[in-house]
């Protein structure tokens, strides 16, 4: 028999721990491409693994993915996606203060499958006009609520009336009449809509549409029978939604370390716009610099510890373990760790500063375990394999560019030579920078003296939807998972173990000596 001692003992030799792999790589910074994790024995499932995890108290993600506080990325069509699909979206802080509020109540007001805003039709329109705006719009349905100036309900224009043979005919006079118009008023709707919704359906066969009306009668928006049917289904996915206590979806924010005209921060600015951002319900603050380690917001994180107590604060960005335990002791939750790693960012070369990722997670999750704190992994994954190696030391990661060119996402859709991109943007570039994010750099917003850039400008193909890159991410999380006999992501941390891969090591991982003729997706 084999002596299964002396094969483990060789195998520890080669695939080390964290604690005994990275201090024996102390000289050389390592990022992910650097290090490969040795697979062991499962009888763990991919798609039984589980991704739940917690960032702080309240803040329970069902996937580990974040996405960034980038103007090119994060507004509140990206993080009602990321949340539906069980992350969370940064909104970015670039935006007015009222426009970040709006983004914000977006997200926590959406109610999946609730049409917040269906297409009305007047009184005094005719068909012909419902079947021009049909054809234009290339609506698929025909069926259309008919409101006054007041979005008062009057009725129902069926979509059997809507026909050419009609087109002369007033809606006033084809309508459904509001006493016979099935409705459900928005207070009735409870903690769980869509269930309320497809009771509604249940005990009402035959009717397609529930409006949805507010205590004087007003619109407030509708339900389609197919899409709760198909949320309902969803109810059993994997993956659910990440919501609050009140089963709204999760949001967060990045704030500015605003100053005055005389340099010094703007207390009640930043406290006014933090707590107009906790009345919406906002579920954690970020509290984002590339400078994390530093005395401006290390006076923000405590100046807002001591008047929020109870909110999540996310705060960085830091390589080392002394600004992860100074933003830990200042009173950050959450600590984000990355400077230079993003394929935007230009710090490492203009400043000359920055650590590689993994190296810095490293040096950080030791700090962040001694005082109780969580980590963001922010920037330099370009895959899933660097997701999976980046939660063997985080709690989840942020994304920027694996997201930005998702449909999404902020920005214009351009075609270039037959090829569809969107633009993508460092927060460190000139014209981010112009545009509200100088102060995370350390600039006034309109100076005029010269500023060193620390990001460019840049496209990114377009990419699917949101939910199709993600389904695409976590199945990679998952097989890594799989991989190392891991059936959550402490787990994960547990059982990782690393070596070092060579140059060749690198080339030999990725697709060689083949004439590529289809690529993923």
């Amino acid at each position: 028999m084999a002596d299964t001692t002396a094969i483990a003992a060789i195998d520890a030799e080669f695939y080390r721990t964290a604690d005994e792999f990275f201090p024996a790589q102390r000289h050389v910074g390592l990022t992910y491409d650097d290090v490969t994790l040795a697979t062991l024995y499962s009888d763990i499932l991919p798609r039984d693994t589980q991704l739940e995890s917690t960032l702080a108290d309240g803040l329970c993600l069902n996937i580990p993915i974040v996405s960034a506080d980038m103007d090119t990325v994060t507004e509140s069509r990206m993080a009602i996606a990321l949340a539906l699909n069980g992350g969370l979206g940064l909104i970015h802080p670039s935006l007015t203060e009222k426009q970040q509020l709006s983004e914000v109540s977006r997200v926590k007001y959406h109610v999946q499958g609730l049409i917040q805003e269906p297409i009305k039709v007047a009184p005094d329109q005719q068909i012909g006009d419902v079947l021009e705006l049909i054809d234009k719009k290339h609506f698929t349905f025909r069926t259309f609520p008919v409101v006054d100036a007041a979005n008062t309900l009057l009725g129902l224009l069926p979509g059997h009336v809507v026909k050419p043979r009609h087109a002369h005919r007033k809606v006033r006079d084809a309508l459904t009449p509001r006493a016979q118009v099935q409705t459900i008023q928005a207070s009735q709707l409870g903690p769980d809509p869509i269930a309320a919704a497809d009771r509604f359906f249940t005990e009402h066969p035959g009717i397609h549409k529930l409006l949805v009306v507010d205590q004087n009668d007003r619109l407030h928006g509708l339900f389609t029978l197919s899409d709760v049917e198909r949320i309902a289904q969803e109810h059993n996915a994997q993956f659910k939604p990440a919501r609050d206590s009140q089963h709204r979806l999760l949001c967060g924010a990045a704030v500015s370390a605003t100053r005055n005209a005389f340099g010094e921060l703007d207390r009640d600015r930043i406290l006014n716009h933090v707590g107009a951002l906790v009345d919406r319900g906002i579920d954690v603050v970020a509290v984002s610099t590339a400078h994390g380690h530093s005395l401006g917001v290390g006076q923000v994180v405590r100046m807002l510890r001591e008047t929020f107590p109870k909110l999540p604060l996310i705060a960085g960005n830091v390589t080392s373990a002394t600004g992860v335990e100074f933003l830990a002791q200042a009173g950050a939750n959450i600590i984000k760790v990355g400077q230079g790693p993003g394929s935007i960012c230009t710090t490492r070369i203009v400043a000359g500063v920055g650590i590689p990722q993994l190296t810095a997670l490293y040096l950080t999750s030791r700090a962040a375990r001694q005082h109780r704190v969580t980590l963001l992994a922010d920037g330099g994954i370009t895959k899933s394999g660097d997701i999976v190696k980046a939660l063997t030391l985080a709690q989840a990661v942020v994304c920027g560019g694996l997201l930005a060119g998702c449909p999404e996402a902020p920005g214009q859709i351009m075609e270039i030579r037959g090829k569809m991109y969107k633009q993508y943007r460092g927060m460190g570039s000139l014209a981010a920078m112009e545009a509200g994010s100088a102060s995370r750099y350390g600039h006034a917003r309109h100076s005029t003296q010269k500023v060193a850039p620390e990001g460019i400008e840049a496209l990114k193909e377009l990419s699917p939807s949101l939910d199709r890159v993600l389904a695409q991410l976590v199945g990679g999380i998952q097989s890594g998972m799989g991989y190392l006999g891991a059936a959550n992501l402490e787990q994960l941390r547990q059982k990782a173990r690393y070596a070092r891969v060579s140059s060749a090591g690198q080339r030999e991982a990725a697709p060689h000596d083949i004439l590529e003729v289809k690529t993923e997706g």
